[in-house]
């Protein structure tokens, strides 16, 4: 005999408020491990299809990581050595870039910018905290025991998660089917194939997208000769994942540097402005419908406040998930919608079509009398 829906609802509410406030607890330690999960579930079906042409799964999943290995590997031969002289460099250019805004706004507004001023002492004053701090950040950055252990675990820690995760996912998800409610098994099992239907498409699809948009965004800046374009770029591209900050902050960077830099010059300056324009065009009309679709299925104001909510409770954490996590309690709200729309609750005791309403035109007796 099932247990009462009372006692269900209890015990179910009452796991899941534990989960929520487990996760608000550990905050940013989950960091690797959401990483190393969403690693896994992308490469899943690749490791799928290995096995598919005669490969086990351990051989699948060590050809993945070696390939992986010397992708890594390579970038950091490659790229990351000038990715750290940029933003070194940018570090070390901010006194002059706000030396050039201070010249600007005094002769712009003389009034404000006057010796004196306010605004100017303080700009002055940021610049130089900006050019002395810089170096300190990045030595701490490096030396400090902290932030080193955090890069470790994720230079370690998250290749061991997805490996491992990669490893066991089919049987994981036969383990997790078992445990299932046998009452609740097939419903259950159609919420999660909707979610996984979701989550491939955004996950996936998303990643691909700020892939290309990196790429693009890079390889641009760099050709038009803008200063640590390719900083620029990778930062744009990365953090297009979470929606509208890619473009905000990727392309505020860009155009803020390409006015200091290419001042007067305002050909390169819109030049500047339609790369960024061009990819939000090609992002929004190319690239997520064909890549991502419409699988999300979120109005952008809730989107916003999914990660305005997620990003409060869980930090960068909250605002990597909170998308992925607002479309599944999305795919749950539609379910629980239609199951209200055709229960007694919503319906009542009238039936599925319901008597016509007097004066309606398709009344069997209008026009009768």
């Amino acid at each position: 005999m099932a247990l009462p829906v009372k006692d269900q609802v209890r015990y179910w509410g009452l796991a899941a408020a534990v989960f929520l406030v487990v996760l608000w607890q550990l905050g940013d330690v989950m960091l690797p491990f959401v990483l190393g999960g969403a690693i896994a579930y992308m490469l899943d079906p690749i490791a799928d299809r290995l096995q598919r042409l005669g490969m086990s799964r351990v051989l699948a999943v060590i050809t993945i990581s070696l390939i992986a290995l010397l992708t890594v590997v390579l970038a950091f031969l490659l790229i990351v050595p000038l990715l750290i002289n940029q933003t070194t460099a940018l570090i070390n250019t901010a006194p002059d870039l706000f030396q050039r805004l201070q010249l600007w706004l005094t002769g712009m507004f003389p009034d404000i910018m006057d010796v004196d001023s306010t605004i100017r002492r303080q700009l002055l004053a940021l610049g130089n905290t900006i050019q002395s701090r810089g170096g300190e950040l990045i030595n701490g950055v490096v030396t400090s025991a902290v932030s080193l252990i955090n890069v470790i675990v994720l230079i370690v820690i998250v290749p061991v998660v997805t490996f491992y995760l990669l490893l066991d996912w089919d049987n994981m998800v036969a383990r997790i089917d078992d445990l299932l409610p046998r009452d609740h098994a097939p419903v259950v099992r159609h919420l999660a194939a909707e979610i996984d239907r979701v989550l491939a498409s955004f996950i996936r699809g998303q990643g691909t997208v700020c892939l290309i948009l990196g790429v693009f965004y890079a390889v641009a800046l760099m050709l038009v000769g803008l200063n640590f374009g390719l900083v620029i770029g990778v930062v744009a591209g990365l953090i297009s994942f979470i929606p509208y900050i890619g473009a905000l902050v990727g392309g505020a960077l860009a155009i803020g540097l390409a006015m200091f830099q290419f001042w007067g010059d305002w050909v390169w300056i819109g030049t500047v402005a339609a790369i960024f324009a061009a990819g939000q065009m090609a992002e929004g009309n190319v690239l997520t419908p064909k890549l991502v679709g419409s699988s999300v299925g979120l109005h952008p104001v809730w989107l916003i406040f999914a990660l305005s909510v997620f990003g409060t409770l869980f930090g960068f954490v909250g605002l990597l998930v909170a998308v992925p996590v607002a479309a599944m309690i999305g795919v749950v709200i539609r379910f629980a919608i239609a199951q209200y729309k055709s229960g007694l609750l919503y319906r009542g005791l009238t039936p599925p079509d319901g008597p016509a309403a007097p004066g309606d035109p398709s009344s069997p007796d209008r026009g009768q009398d």
